[in-house]
């Protein structure tokens, strides 16, 4: 099978993969010299009647319900296109923090309209690839030939459309997918042509082997490691040495060698489980100081390195000497990594979810319930109408109900009708009162831009048609 790229990017109703939906998709094809093959998709996915979007989301986008409603193609006819169109056998699926994000909606999309979440990303010679992880170890070890933002304050900032900027690449909106998908074809070609033989290690780095040479337990040194927890002042970048085992198969805890472990050695083993898995507002606290740690994926292909390609200029941008790493690597003892080890292996591997929506971690799908899972979406409505499979996953009647009142709602018996009605109220009666006191909120703080205020009563306007409230 021909290999291909598939650059794409997604705008969403929100952040959560779990609840917010795909509001559009767009994407193109390359080959493996990053030249563009066939046109460029660009499509709205209709929003349920059940979904409130993220106000912030939309005022980004400029995308409203209403506009999908009006344009887009159904979630069930999304996903076919998904999988006999965009993600084929030999696809690297691509985009710009797409492993963390956009990902995470594909999944969960197919999840909900009863098609593997998972294949499109590994079977048949597919696989994933994150250009923003890159750009990161880019910046930090080979940034020569390519301008390279800051900030306001003067700090490395690597959004996409400031990289496009300062390289002079085709961006024309910030925040819409195609207008993103072509910025990240830019900034990719850039750094091929400028740095190939580090996009081609990276590159690699899809194949969970390829990165279990660089960072593993059988055989652990130190390495390089370009990820968003580490920060801009470092460029994205430490050298990390492998612990111990992850809290989920394949993956593994590394421990950021830039601080001295004597400085942790001494604390208990519940005061280490705290701050590991400290809360947000916890962290932000003064005088707090986190265990650093992080749980690295061997499928997530991370941006790591042998330690031998840093140069002197290199240790120097991410602010490290070898020196203190050969220092705090003789320091890290196994009573700490122990400790850190029981931490984790207590540790939820997912956040439970009482929803059916939020539960695609809860368990994988037997072989019987994908037999019956392939005859969901490819029945007819008129096939719909008398269909109720035994699943053996319980998960799956809950599906099939939204799935049927969402795409298809005439087939819904008069039980259906009624348990799908309790459903929304009962979502709608939690959300809705907040929703709207946001929204006048945003109308008070925009209320001389025509612009904002025509999206955010469009808002108003789905809410009230929709939530079956007083």
């Amino acid at each position: 099978m021909a290999q291909t790229f598939f650059f794409y990017d997604l705008e969403t109703s929100g952040l959560s993969s779990r609840y917010q939906r795909v509001m559009q998709f767009a994407g193109q094809r390359t080959d493996q010299n990053l030249n563009p093959i066939g046109d460029p998709v660009d499509v709205l996915i209709r929003l349920s009647e059940d979904i409130l979007p993220e106000p912030q989301a939309v005022l980004i986008t400029g995308t409203t319900p209403q506009k999908t409603l009006e344009e887009g193609i159904s979630e069930p006819e999304f996903c076919e296109m998904l999988i006999d169109e965009i993600f084929i056998p030999g696809t690297v699926a691509v985009g710009f923090n797409n492993v963390r994000f956009d990902d995470e909606f594909i999944r969960h999309t197919l999840w909900r309209n009863f098609y593997d979440p998972y294949q499109w990303a590994w079977a048949d010679n597919r696989s994933r690839w994150d250009i923003l992880d890159l750009v990161r170890m880019t910046r930090a070890l080979r940034p020569e030939g390519i301008n390279w933002p800051v900030d306001s304050d003067g700090a490395p900032t690597n959004r996409l459309e400031l990289l496009s900027k300062e390289n002079n690449l085709t961006h024309l909106h910030a925040h819409d997918a195609l207008s993103d998908v072509e910025a990240t074809i830019g900034v990719a070609k850039l750094i091929k042509q400028k740095q190939p033989k580090l996009f081609d290690f990276l590159l690699n780095l899809r194949d969970k082997k390829e990165v279990a040479k660089v960072a593993n337990l059988e055989d652990p040194e130190p390495f390089v490691y370009s990820s968003g927890r580490f920060g801009k002042a470092n460029d994205f970048t430490t050298v990390a040495f492998p612990i111990a085992p992850g809290s989920t198969p394949g993956t593994v805890l590394v421990y950021d060698l830039r601080f001295d472990p004597l400085d942790f050695a001494k604390m208990t083993q519940k005061d280490i489980k705290t701050r590991l898995f400290a809360s947000w507002e916890d962290r932000k606290k003064d005088g707090f100081k986190p265990i650093p740690v992080k749980e690295l994926a061997y499928n997530k292909c991370p941006a790591i390195a042998p330690i031998s390609v840093l140069d002197d200029k290199a240790w120097k941008r991410i602010g490290l000497k070898k020196p203190t790493i050969e220092k705090h690597f003789k320091s890290l003892g196994k009573d700490l990594t122990d400790k850190i080890a029981s931490a984790y292996s207590e540790r939820e591997p997912y956040p439970g979810s009482s929803d059916v929506e939020g539960q695609l971690y809860d368990g994988f799908m037997n072989e019987r319930d994908k037999v019956r899972t392939e005859v969901v979406r490819n029945a007819s409505e008129k096939d719909l109408v008398d269909f109720h499979p035994e699943f053996a996953d319980e998960r799956l009647s809950e599906l099939l109900l939204r799935y049927k009142a969402r795409n298809y709602p005439k087939t819904l018996s008069s039980d259906e009708q009624t348990a799908w009605q309790q459903y929304r109220q009962k979502k709608f009666a939690a959300q809705a009162p907040k929703y709207l006191q946001s929204i006048s909120e945003l109308v008070a703080k925009h209320h001389d831009d025509d612009e904002k205020n025509f999206l955010l009563q469009e808002l108003q306007l789905w809410a009230e048609a929709h939530a079956p409230i007083d």
